[in-house]
């Protein structure tokens, strides 16, 4: 299901259409691969031979015949923490916002699932710094206190530029976050074009603290990755350092797709490296690819 954000009205309900979302997906899981998908968790699972007999169920054993280990809620419900980049060049295009409200109806829809699944989700908003960390929670007021953060994230008026340090917060997750969750992140990634080095690090590190990540690289690609402008003299401004360039934009536009793509190829590699999911997330995509990347995540971590 796509959200067209420009006819969203301020005053409609993030729950409402988080809900909308959610539920049109689901519907709609009959005419895609992932049949049989559920909201229900199951009490028990099938034991697997070497595993500790601990927590095997002996009265289902002496009835079925067959050994099945008892799931606990902490070992069966998914941790989850939603992390998104609110520096100023999520903000683009100025004129609509998408890219700030395009991470904010999917988290919406994202906590909306988690909580219907009874699992647990928390939210984080950041830019240079961490500006809003909550808990990891299940409950129906958790949810709500989150969609109201969420609500607000591209309605308060920007009084300074922010910039962002992805790597930097992403270092300070990875030590906050004490049991294995699901790390999403959605952010542009555009402090780090230049020196990757830093993000990759901090990649790693929430690898290595055995959390489990999704990255939705947030852009509009039209413009922002292929550079499709009008060719005629156009100034630019950089939203998190207020820097005015004026330029054709066909004078650059083979080497800043170059360097554009480099960056996103390198990227897109190192994910696939260690083992975290890339999403190109352009902000027209369908919002139905963020949730089946979810459902896949999730049934990994099972």
């Amino acid at each position: 299901m796509k959200i067209d954000q420009q006819d969203v009205k301020q005053h409609a309900s993030l729950e409402l259409l988080a809900r909308q979302l959610v539920e049109g997906f689901i519907t709609g899981l009959h005419k895609s691969p992932y049949h049989g998908f559920s909201v229900e968790f199951a009490e028990h699972r099938l034991y697997n031979e070497g595993e500790s007999t601990r927590h095997l169920d002996w009265k289902v054993y002496a009835r079925t015949d067959k050994l099945f280990t008892k799931r606990y809620e902490e070992e069966t419900n998914l941790r989850c923490l939603i992390a998104i980049d609110t520096s100023s060049s999520m903000l683009y295009p100025v004129a609509t916002k998408a890219k700030i409200r395009f991470a904010k109806y999917a988290a919406a829809a994202l906590s909306y699932l988690l909580h219907r699944q009874r699992d647990a989700v928390g939210l984080c908003l950041f830019s240079d710094t961490i500006k809003t960390l909550t808990p990891v929670k299940s409950s129906a007021t958790h949810l709500t206190k989150m969609l109201g953060l969420l609500n607000d994230i591209d309605e308060t008026p920007v009084k300074q530029l922010q910039k962002s340090n992805v790597a930097g917060v992403l270092h300070e997750l990875a030590e906050k976050i004490h049991k294995r969750s699901l790390v999403v992140i959605f952010s542009d990634m555009f402090d780090s074009a230049e020196d990757t080095d830093d993000l990759f690090k901090a990649l790693q590190h929430l690898k290595h603290n055995k959390h489990e990540v999704i990255v939705f690289h947030v852009m509009d690609n039209q413009t922002e990755l292929h550079f499709n402008f009008e060719d005629r003299p156009m100034e630019f401004i950089d939203l998190e350092s207020g820097d005015k360039l004026k330029l054709n934009p066909g004078e650059v536009k083979l080497n800043y797709k170059t360097e554009a793509t480099r960056f996103y190829n390198a990227l897109k590699m190192r994910c696939n490296q260690y083992k975290i999911d890339f999403i190109e997330a352009d902000v027209q995509s369908d919002y139905n690819t963020i949730l089946q990347t979810y459902l896949i995540k999730r049934e990994k971590m099972r």
